[in-house]
């Protein structure tokens, strides 16, 4: 790469170019006919300036122009003739004959088109007799060194890779470029787009060009690749008059080698031509690209970035619209709402893609209009629509009877998963009929049939076919689900079953693959990620649980009452789990406000069974007793399905246990037992809660706990398993024991659920938090004591030391934690530790009830 000063700017060249101007600087009386040939604004007037301003410094004639004949020319004088493709033949002839007889140096410039045929003569007899220069676009290493005599661009990086990027290299493009960045002040970040003085620049280039080739480049601006055969149907032109324009338009410099406008060309067409011919030009591409049933959708795109959208025809709009539907639904509602404005009848697909998008509030008051004014076929899409946004809403009843209503396959397999949702088993079956008499049995169908037959497994069968429905429904709607209006989707379902039956690697997995193909939308979106985050707290990734939330609720858009129940939960759960008190109070609010907007549902039992543990945790679970009761009624209406109970009782057995309600806990354990034969998940919650009021009463068997933490463990609820560990560690009287529980909470609290039992965690200071924060071990078996409100005599008891060296390690740690007071180091010591119980210790339960 060499650079050459020429007049106040520079040439950058490649090696070829510059070899040619050295070799004349170092011989010029040596014979030379040299064709330059390049695109416009490559630099060949340039070079060729560069050329004779080289001879003249060498005292040599140099004569402009092309003569008509080749006799008149003086043999020591140097011909320098540029834009070569406008001369005629005559002129194009006498050069040919002064390149053959070899008596005369020539240089001789011109763009790759047109192409007359003496000019092929001519260019042939230079690549035969002489040297040919071809100039190229900048690479972009060539572009860092034309900026580098620019300091406030050059010593960028960023504004070189921004000059290249908006110029493609062209020359001509990059000077404009710089001029107008030097015009302008320069913001410290990169520029968003070039600056209106150096789009201005292209005025005369675009007002000088034939008006096909103007159309052409509003075609090509329009930014989707365009065969020869539409352009030929735009500018009516046969395929070779197109071809024609295609290479004048590239030898102009405006038109890449790849068919592609450079960003700052793109914008000069866009920008400067009549807004009248660009829209005219646009509108007819969408029209004849809609005639040959290509895509439209780039196009539209096109037509609403330049304000040009209203004119497009309502059909074009609404086609579309249809391609956005999945990918972008909140973009497709606006194209619907287009063609509805322009005649077309679209409000119902415009509900339809409001719903997606997750804009309910448009979706129901749509579909609430054509439900009263629509054609018999539209008023039942609208009901359908309006069914799911009521849905998502928590108003199962009424979405039931929308669906009912509407009649169509998918309508009566959600209805039938709405009812039992509802708790109404008698409406949970669809009515008999031919399905191919309702319609083809197209994915939705058949996805949301196995979801009416997987939640009426999972109330009236195994949970292992239940879930084996929902994940294959999950499975047959990823290819097409992104346009898939759904109540709940099959993946959600999946998850919730698995939560319900401890199957959380499973439910993890479909709710990922459901993230991925974005079943649902948007709409659905939000409902994945909350069951994400629930999977990973009631593993005790609280950390991860708090990130997925935060997914949710940080893009301040509202949440629809069934997302902000589990939203409200999972904040309360996360801050249970981290022993938060101050965030259990101040969330406490917002969280009855979630329960009194959604009505209770067979979907919602895990939100309620959490609020239920914070509420008693709170001393306030009086408040939340009508929605237990209400969740308790349903449960019996449905016959009381273990898969769905189990989970409530162990929510339940755990706000007895805070409120201190014995004969409540002892209640929840039996039905749990009584359920512990349906599955394995209810076998392990059984005997997990058995041992845990057994510890609370002091009767602590190391074998049985640890047994039942494991299980705990390895059914998923790894913090529960570790908890259990830990309550029974510091309510034994027998060291040994104590210290074989303290061990088991330590590595079921480090080790991921699923690891193999003999498998060592990653680290045994996992439970202890980052470096700084890092407890020896007896610092932590002291702590986890000091939180269970023992004192320091009663640790050293514990522990076989004396009060004194208790007090040692307690102030100790507060030293290296930088605790400035005994409540900053316990709030501290809680988040650090596995074990972050706050239930005051030794406070002996009654004995179990004979019930």
């Amino acid at each position: 790469m060499i650079m050459s000063s020429v007049a106040g700017s520079r040439l950058v060249l490649d090696r070829a170019p510059q070899a040619l101007l050295d070799a004349v600087a170092a011989d010029p009386d040596a014979p030379l006919a040299l064709g330059v040939t390049g695109p416009g604004g490559h630099g060949r007037s340039a070079y060729l300036q560069e050329l004779a301003r080289v001879y003249r410094r060498a005292g040599s004639t140099v004569l402009e122009g092309a003569p008509d004949r080749p006799d008149p020319i003086e043999p020591d004088a140097v011909l320098v003739v540029d834009d070569a493709h406008l001369l005629d033949d005559a002129r194009l002839r006498a050069l040919r004959e002064l390149v053959v007889t070899r008596r005369h140096r020539l240089v001789v410039g011109y763009r790759p088109w047109p192409r007359p045929a003496a000019l092929v003569e001519l260019a042939d007899a230079l690549r035969r007799d002489g040297h040919l220069v071809l100039l190229t676009p900048f690479t972009r290493e060539r572009t860092a060194a034309y900026l580098s005599a620019v300091p406030e661009v050059g010593r960028r990086p960023d504004l070189v890779d921004f000059v290249h990027g908006q110029s493609a290299g062209v020359p001509r493009d990059v000077e404009r470029l710089v001029r107008g960045l030097r015009g302008t002040e320069i913001p410290p970040g990169v520029p968003t787009e070039p600056p209106r003085q150096a789009v201005l620049q292209f005025g005369p280039d675009l007002e000088d060009l034939a008006p096909d080739v103007r159309r052409l480049l509003l075609a090509v601006a329009a930014g989707v690749p365009l065969p020869v055969d539409l352009l030929g149907a735009l500018l009516g032109r046969e395929p070779g008059d197109v071809d024609e324009l295609i290479a004048a338009t590239r030898a102009a410099g405006l038109l890449g080698a790849d068919g592609r406008l450079a960003p700052i060309v793109r914008r000069a067409v866009t920008a400067l031509s009549p807004a009248a011919d660009r829209g005219a030009v646009w509108r007819r591409l969408t029209e004849l690209q809609l005639a040959r049933g290509g895509p439209v959708l780039p196009l539209v795109r096109s037509l609403y970035a330049a304000h040009v959208a209203a004119d497009c025809p309502a059909p074009t709009l609404e086609a579309a619209a249809e391609e956005a539907l999945a990918g972008e639904p909140a973009l497709a509602a606006e194209l619907f709402a287009a063609a509805t404005a322009a005649g077309r009848p679209a409000a119902v697909r415009q509900a339809v893609a409001a719903a997606l998008a997750g804009d309910l509030d448009t979706a129901l008051r749509l579909a609430d209009r054509l439900l009263a004014t629509a054609a018999p076929a539209d008023r039942a899409e609208a009901a359908a629509v309006a069914a799911t946004a009521l849905a998502h809403r928590g108003q199962v009843g009424r979405s039931v009877e929308l669906y009912r209503w509407s009649g169509t396959p998918s309508a009566e397999s959600f209805a039938a998963v709405g009812a039992l949702a509802a708790g109404r088993p008698a409406d949970g079956t669809p009515p008999p009929g031919d399905d191919r008499a309702d319609g083809p049995p197209t994915l939705h169908a058949s996805a949301a049939r196995l979801m009416a037959e997987g939640i009426r497994d999972s109330v009236a069968g195994p949970p292992t076919a239940a879930l084996s429905t929902l994940v294959q429904a999950a499975a047959l709607l990823e290819p097409a689900g992104r346009a898939a209006l759904l109540p709940d989707s099959p993946a959600a379902l999946a998850a919730l079953t698995g939560l319900h039956c401890g199957e959380l690697d499973i439910a993890e997995r479909v709710l990922d693959r459901a993230a991925t193909s974005g079943t649902g939308g948007p709409l659905m979106a939000r409902r994945h990620r909350l069951l994400q985050a629930w999977i990973a707290m009631v593993r005790g990734r609280t950390v991860v649980a708090a990130d997925h939330l935060a997914a949710v609720t940080g893009d301040g858009r509202p949440l629809e009452s069934r997302d902000l129940l589990f939203a409200s939960a999972l904040e309360l759960g996360i801050a249970r789990r981290n022993s938060d008190l101050g965030a259990l109070q101040r969330r406490w609010g917002h969280a009855l406000e979630a329960v009194v907007r959604h009505p209770v549902d067979l979907f919602t039992l895990l939100p309620l069974g959490e609020l239920a543990i914070a509420g008693a945790r709170l001393g306030d679970l009086g408040r939340l007793e009508p929605y237990l009761r209400e969740a308790r009624l349903l449960l019996a209406r449905l016959g009381d399905p273990p898969l769905w109970s189990t989970p409530l009782h162990w929510s339940g057995l755990h706000a007895a246990i805070l409120a201190e309600e014995p004969a409540v806990a002892d209640g929840h354990v039996a039905a749990l037992l009584a359920a512990a034969d349906h599955n394995r998940y209810a076998a392990v919650v059984a005997a997990a809660a058995a041992a845990w009021v057994d510890v609370l009463r002091g009767m602590v068997d190391p074998v049985r706990v640890e047994a039942a933490a494991r299980g705990l463990h390895d059914a998923g609820l790894c913090w529960d398993g570790a908890r259990l560990a830990g309550q029974a560690a510091i309510r034994t009287s027998d060291r040994r024991a104590m210290t074989t529980l303290l061990d088991c909470a330590r590595m079921l609290q480090s080790r991921p659920a699923g690891a193999k039992a003999g498998q060592q965690p990653a680290s045994v200071d996992a439970l202890a938090g980052p470096a700084p924060h890092r407890l020896s071990d007896r610092e932590r078996e002291v702590a986890e004591l000091v939180l269970a409100g023992l004192t320091y005599r009663e640790i050293g008891d514990r522990l076989f030391i004396s009060a004194k060296t208790v007090e040692h390690h307690v102030a100790r740690m507060r030293s290296r934690l930088n605790c400035a007071n005994r409540t900053e180091l316990l709030a501290l010591l809680r988040t650090i530790l596995a074990d972050r119980s706050r239930q005051a210790a030794g406070q002996p339960w009654p004995e179990r009830s004979a019930s």
